[in-house]
């Protein structure tokens, strides 16, 4: 039944009941999202691979779902999906799957380019960026198999720029780049098999859903006007 009637203002309790009401889907994904987040990483620290398959592919869904009861760009949703689509492909232990995944991960990267559009950005840390990439893929090239080389350099050029422009948002933005760097350094390291932290997909996965949350919340309306 209505709570109004014509010509009758509703009462003083229905506003914030309604509005509880329309917050009550997001609340819902972000709790999971939270919560495939704590199986995941916590079955990468416990060793149980399963846990890991099951929680992994739940992950953006529900960050998705999320982003989108705060009125998430159609672009930032779409990044979100394609990382989505690079987190399954790398569940199998191949080089192909390697490939699509980083595919799918560059795409994402390119959406969310455009969603940041052309808004400034410090060129001091335009610099330190750029720096940082030349540093890191002349230390991994050598280490790289040989025709990961041009694929993984080429990628980590969109992820650096993709971190860098981030920062044109915020804050929040800003660190969810830069984590998101971060991981995927980490998956290189590993590809070009340099000594690794314990329990390396653990951090891989913790910088990685902590950047994806940053960034899906920092690019929101809400958080940073973004239309």
């Amino acid at each position: 039944m209505s709570t109004e009637s014509p010509g009758r203002p509703a009462p003083s309790w229905a506003a914030p009941r309604a509005a509880a009401d329309r917050a009550r889907p997001g609340r819902l994904a972000l709790y999971g999202f939270a919560a495939a987040t704590a199986v995941d990483l916590g079955s990468l620290l416990a060793g149980w691979h399963l846990g890991h398959v099951i929680a992994k592919p739940l992950l953006m869904p529900l960050l998705v779902a999320y982003a989108i009861t705060r009125g998430a760009p159609r672009l930032l949703v779409a990044a979100l999906l394609f990382g989505w689509g690079g987190d399954l492909a790398l569940l199998f232990d191949a080089e192909a799957a390697f490939l699509i995944g980083m595919g799918s991960f560059a795409v994402g990267h390119v959406c969310y380019l455009v969603l940041f559009g052309k808004r400034p950005a410090n060129p001091l840390l335009g610099g330190a960026y750029g720096l940082a990439l030349l540093g890191t893929v002349a230390l991994l090239w050598a280490d790289l198999p040989a025709d990961l080389r041009i694929p993984v350099a080429g990628y980590s050029l969109l992820l650096t720029a993709m971190a860098f422009r981030s920062s044109a948002l915020g804050l929040r933005a800003g660190i969810g780049g830069a984590l998101f760097l971060l991981s995927d350094t980490l998956i290189a390291t590993g590809v070009a098999a340099w000594p690794q932290l314990p329990r390396p997909d653990f951090w891989i996965m913790a910088t990685y859903l902590a950047a994806q949350y940053l960034l899906a919340t920092g690019a929101t309306p809400r958080e940073a006007g973004v239309r």
